[in-house]
C-alpha cells in the first residue's frame, strides 16, 4: 500500500484539480492573520496541496515542529512565517517527486520571508520510522500533520514515534479523515479510495483508546466537518459510510488522567496569544473568553499550566480536593453533522 501511495501522490496527482474527492478543500474560511502568509508561498506549491484541514496550532514562534507528511510544503512554508527566523521547520515525506516541489523553493521562501537564512529542511522517510531520520527522543516541540495519518498502514507505530520525540508537554495537531464504522477491507484495498483518505480512515471510536495507548491520555478534537464524496462511483462503493475531516490536539503530559474529573479549579485567560486577543479556543468545548473565570477539569487545568501556555492564563485551585466526574462528559459521536456549530464552553 505505501507503493501505492507514493504512486498516487508522485505520479497520478499533478495538482488538487486531479483529485476524484472533496476531502482535501480546506481553504475556505481562512482565518484573516493566515491569508497573508498564504500569500507569500510559491505557487507551484500551493497547487500541490492535498490536505484536510488546518495545522496552525498557536504560539509557533521560536519552536521546532515537525510536519508528517509535508507533501510539497504548504504547511512547512506557514509554519516557517509563523515559527520566525529563529524557529525550525522539518519536513518529513516518502514521496520524491513531492519533495523535489518543496526543496526547490526553499530559497525563493527564504526570500520572501526576508530570513537571513532557510528555517526549514525536508527529509525523506517514512513517518513510521523515524528514528531512522535521525530524529532524537524528546527534541520536538511541536508535530503536525495534515490528512496523511490515514495513510499510514501502522498507525499506532506513526503515534508511538511521535510520543517519543516530543518534549515533555509538547503537542501532536493535526488533521485526518475519521469514519463512522469500520472500514471493510475491501475498500481498504481499492487503491483510488485508499489514496483519497477515505478507505484508511480510522472509525472514531478506534482512534482514542489508539492514542492511549501510545501515551496521549486525553485527545481533544479542536473542529470537524462531514465530507461529501461527490463522486457517484466511489459513493457508490462506499455506501452508507459516513466520513468527516477532523482535527485533534494531543499532548505528551503522562500525569492525565482517563476522565474529565473535577478538582474545583479555574483559568482566566489573560488574552495575550497573538491573534487571539477576545477568547482562546482549546478545544471544541473550551471557549475561554478574556478575563472571564472558567471552571476547568484536572485535565484542561494541566493542558494548560504544563505546557507552552501558562504564561497566558491565571490559575485557580489544585488537586488536593475531588468533586467527581466533570458535568458534561458524554460518550456519544464527538463530530457534528453540520459544520456551523460554534464552540461551546464546559468541559468535554
Amino acid at each position: 500500500m505505501q507503493e501505492v501511495v507514493q504512486q498516487y501522490y508522485g505520479e497520478t496527482l499533478a495538482g488538487t484539480h486531479d483529485l476524484q474527492t472533496n476531502a482535501c478543500c480546506t481553504d475556505a474560511g481562512l482565518p484573516e492573520y493566515v491569508k497573508p502568509l498564504i500569500t507569500n508561498i510559491h505557487n507551484e506549491v500551493l497547487t500541490r496541496y492535498y490536505g484536510c484541514g488546518l495545522v496552525l496550532p498557536e504560539l509557533l514562534d521560536g519552536l521546532t515542529i515537525l510536519d508528517l507528511g509535508c507533501g510539497a510544503g504548504r504547511d512547512v512554508y506557514l509554519l516557517s512565517q509563523l515559527s520566525g527566523k529563529n524557529g525550525t521547520v522539518i519536513g518529513v515525506d516518502m514521496t520524491e517527486e513531492q519533495l523535489a516541489v518543496a526543496r526547490r523553493h526553499e530559497a525563493f521562501h527564504q526570500k520572501a520571508f526576508g530570513y537571513p537564512f532557510s528555517n526549514v529542511r525536508f527529509l525523506k522517510g517514512y513517518i513510521e520510522q523515524l528514528e531512522e531520520l535521525n530524529l532524537t527522543d524528546s527534541s520536538i516541540d511541536i508535530v503536525v500533520s495534515n490528512c496523511v495519518i490515514n495513510l499510514a498502514m501502522d498507525k499506532a507505530a506513526v503515534l508511538r514515534e511521535i510520543y517519543r520525540v516530543l518534549k515533555p508537554g509538547g503537542e501532536l495537531y493535526f488533521s485526518d479523515v475519521y469514519s463512522d464504522r469500520r472500514i471493510p477491507q475491501t475498500l481498504v484495498n481499492d487503491p483510488v479510495l485508499y489514496g483519497e483518505c477515505l478507505s484508511g480512515a480510522l472509525y472514531w471510536n478506534d482512534f482514542v483508546p489508539l492514542a492511549r495507548a501510545q501515551g496521549f491520555i486525553d485527545p481533544r478534537l479542536v473542529t470537524d466537518r462531514p465530507i461529501t464524496i461527490e463522486n457517484s462511483e466511489l459513493q457508490d462503493k462506499t455506501g452508507n459510510i459516513r466520513f468527516y475531516s477532523a482535527t485533534y490536539r494531543l499532548f505528551k503530559l503522562p500525569e492525565l488522567e482517563l476522565a474529565c474529573e473535577d478538582h474545583g479549579q479555574a483559568v482566566v485567560y489573560r488574552g495575550t496569544i497573538p491573534y487571539h486577543p477576545h477568547a482562546f479556543i482549546l478545544d471544541k468545548h473550551h471557549f475561554i473568553e478574556t478575563g472571564k473565570q472558567f471552571p476547568v477539569c484536572g485535565n484542561t487545568w494541566r493542558i494548560l499550566h504544563d505546557t507552552r501556555f501558562a504564561a497566558h492564563f491565571d490559575f485557580y485551585g489544585n488537586f488536593n480536593q475531588h468533586y467527581g466526574i466533570f458535568p458534561g462528559c458524554g460518550m456519544g459521536i464527538p463530530f457534528n453533522n453540520s459544520a456551523t456549530d460554534a464552540p461551546k464552553g464546559g468541559c468535554c
